[in-house]
Parts: structure tokens; C-alpha cells; sequence
């Protein structure tokens, strides 16, 4: 993941300066960077962009991503005048990352199948690669505490903002709350830690 920054002079920042750059884009990359051409030919490459963050994955060995950051960032400063600010590799086997308020992470499924023949039978473990979206309990804790809903331990406490409201009212913000975050995180594989969200809500 990275940040983009343009330099302080404004000539990217003119579109058309930057779309007559955009029309040798793929000359120049073809001529600087062909030996890795086929890297962006793999279906399992996957590129998401995000209020000027942006990720590329792969499944790629460490030292080709390693190697594709160092491509990257010469190719960007040297065509395009950019500066890439902390741009981290992740192995997402080995650590979680955050992004639009979930945590992405690759688990490994054990799983074995069983293979008959007529004379013998056999197992085949045969480990599969499954990919993880999950609810990030701890900063949600640290939001709700903010805003007077609980403490940093997550426990409930009373929210005096809302002494003065009718039961009706309550509820209503409530329901809306709780349905603004289960509507955010249905795409999550674990659900589970919304449980403890609510519990905060309905006691605070």
C-alpha cells in the first residue's frame, strides 16, 4: 500500500500536461519494464484504489514484490514526478492488513481427501488458501469510547447525551446505528465481534 504525492511545482497538477504523459504511458513501460510484463498477465494480480491509497496483490513470491516495489517507485518519480510515501509489502499469511475499516488476511484451510483405488486407499492433505474479512473489534471499541458509549476496555457505560431523549428516540438511533454497521461489515467472513457492539449500544 502507498501514498501518492505530487511535487510542489504545478505543472502534473494541469489534466492536460498529464494526460499527453498518460499517452506514452504504455511506450515507456514497455520499454523500461518488459521483462516483467507478464507479472500484470497473471489473474491473480488484483489492484484497488482508495482516497490516495492504493494496494496491488499478488500471489507472487516476496523477492518478485520486492523487486516490482523498486520498479515502481523509479518508474513513478522518474515519467510521472511522483514520490511514493510509505510503500509497505505485506505477507498476508503472516499478518493482517487494514483497509476501509476491515482486516484482510489469507487463512490456511487444512483439509483432507480421501483417495480410493481398488487395491488401496490413500489421504491427500491438501491445504487451501482461504481469503478473510474481518470486523477490526479493537479500533470500533476505540471509536464507541469517543463518542461516550463505553470505555477503552469496552465496557458500557450511560450516555448522559441521551437522558433527555424519549424512549422512542432512543431506539430509533440505536436500530440506526446498529443497521448502519451490520450493513458495512455484511461482507465480513466472522460476524462475531458485532455482537459485542451491540451489546455496548443496547447498555450504554
Amino acid at each position: 500500500s502507498s501514498h501518492l504525492r505530487s511535487t510542489s511545482y504545478g505543472a502534473f497538477l494541469a489534466r492536460v500536461y498529464f494526460y499527453l504523459k498518460l499517452e506514452h504511458f504504455v511506450k515507456v513501460f514497455t520499454k523500461h519494464f518488459g521483462v516483467i510484463l507478464w507479472f500484470f498477465k497473471d489473474p491473480f494480480l488484483h489492484y484497488v484504489r482508495y482516497q490516495g491509497k492504493w494496494i496491488l496483490a499478488s500471489r507472487g513470491a516476496f523477492f518478485l514484490m520486492t523487486k516490482l516495489k523498486y520498479y515502481f517507485v523509479n518508474f513513478w518519480q522518474y515519467n510521472f514526478s511522483l514520490w511514493l510515501q510509505r510503500i509497505y509489502i505485506n505477507q498476508s499469511s503472516n499478518r493482517p492488513m487494514e483497509f476501509m475499516g476491515f482486516l484482510l488476511s489469507v487463512r490456511l484451510n487444512p483439509s483432507v481427501v480421501r483417495s480410493q483405488t481398488l487395491e488401496n486407499a490413500f489421504l491427500i492433505d491438501n491445504g487451501i488458501k482461504e481469503f478473510e474479512t474481518l470486523v477490526p473489534i479493537m479500533p470500533l471499541i476505540g471509536l464507541l469510547a469517543k463518542a461516550k458509549f463505553c470505555n477503552v476496555l469496552g465496557h458500557p457505560i450511560s450516555k448522559p447525551a441521551w437522558a433527555d431523549l424519549s424512549d422512542s428516540d432512543i431506539i430509533r438511533r440505536f436500530g440506526r446505528i446498529c443497521r448502519n454497521l451490520s450493513h458495512y461489515y455484511s461482507g465480513s467472513s466472522k460476524k462475531g465481534s458485532l455482537y459485542r457492539i451491540k451489546y455496548i449500544l443496547r447498555l450504554s
